[in-house]
C-alpha cells in the first residue's frame, strides 16, 4: 500500500532560534488513525502544523504522492483538513452554514454543490439542526463539532486534530471521541489526553525534545510505563 503521508528528515526551528522538530520521519498509510503524543514543547502541534504548510520547515513532505511546495499548497490543503485546539480560531462567520460553506466557496464550486457539501458535512457531526445558528452561541462541544464540519465540507482524505479533546466536559468528550471512529479518514491526533488515544487510535507516535522516540502499537507504547515515565507522560 502507498502511503498517504511520507515525512523524510523533517527539522524545524522557529525564528527565536528555539528547535521544535528534529529530524522526523514518518509514513502514514490510508485509514489510519495515530496518536501523536508526548510532553508540553514536544513538537506535536509544529509537526502538525507542517502537514498542509502552516509551517514549513528543512525537508521533504509528501501528501498522497504531492511534495509540499508552494505550488501545491492549494491542492494540498483540499486533502488535510486542520482542526485547531480553539473552534474560535476557525469560526468567523454570523453563522453554521457561512462557516462550513467558506472552504468550498474559496474552491469555486457552484452554489447546489456547496449547498450539499455542507449539509452532508453537518450531518456527519450531527449538527444539522445547527445550520442558522451563530457560532459564538454554541456550546465548546458543539462549536467543535461544526470545527469539523468545516474541514469535513472539503472533502479531505486526511484529518489533523490539535488537542480536540480540551475544554469538554465528559459528556462533550464522549460523543466526540465517537464521532473521530466513525469518520473514515485517515486521522492524526497531538493530544495529551492519553485516554483518547488508548480508545481511537491503535498506533501512536511519541515525541520528545522533537524527536520521535517511539512508533508503534499503542498498547506496547502505553504499556511500557519506563517510556512513559521518561517522557513525561506519567
Amino acid at each position: 500500500m502507498v502511503p498517504i503521508i511520507v515525512i523524510q528528515n523533517l527539522s524545524f526551528t522557529y525564528p527565536d532560534g528555539k528547535p521544535a522538530l528534529r529530524d522526523i520521519n514518518l509514513q502514514v498509510q490510508p485509514g489510519e488513525k495515530i496518536g501523536i503524543v508526548g510532553p508540553n514543547g514536544a513538537g506535536k502541534s509544529t509537526l502538525m502544523y507542517h502537514l498542509n504548510g502552516v509551517f514549513t520547515g528543512q525537508g521533504k513532505l509528501f501528501i498522497s504522492g504531492l511534495e509540499l511546495i508552494k505550488n501545491n499548497f492549494p491542492h494540498i490543503r483540499s486533502l488535510v483538513g486542520l482542526v485547531f485546539q480553539n473552534p474560535d480560531d476557525q469560526l468567523f462567520s454570523p453563522t453554521v452554514f457561512e462557516d462550513v460553506a467558506y472552504g468550498p466557496y474559496y474552491q469555486g464550486l457552484e452554489q447546489s454543490i456547496v449547498k450539499d457539501r455542507v449539509q452532508q458535512a453537518l450531518k456527519a457531526v450531527q449538527m444539522s439542526d445547527f445550520i442558522d445558528r451563530n457560532p459564538y452561541h454554541l456550546s465548546t462541544g458543539e462549536k467543535k463539532r461544526v470545527a469539523i464540519a468545516t474541514v469535513l465540507s472539503m472533502q479531505p482524505e486526511i484529518l489533523v486534530f490539535d488537542e480536540p479533546t480540551a475544554g469538554l466536559d465528559p459528556r462533550a468528550r464522549r460523543e466526540l471521541i465517537e464521532l473521530l471512529f466513525e469518520l473514515p479518514q485517515t486521522m492524526l491526533i497531538a493530544t495529551h489526553d492519553l485516554a483518547l488515544i488508548k480508545q481511537l487510535a491503535p498506533r501512536t507516535v511519541l515525541l520528545s525534545k522533537g524527536r520521535i522516540v517511539a512508533d508503534g502499537p499503542t498498547n506496547a507504547i502505553f504499556g511500557n510505563e519506563t517510556l512513559l515515565k521518561e517522557n513525561g507522560l506519567i
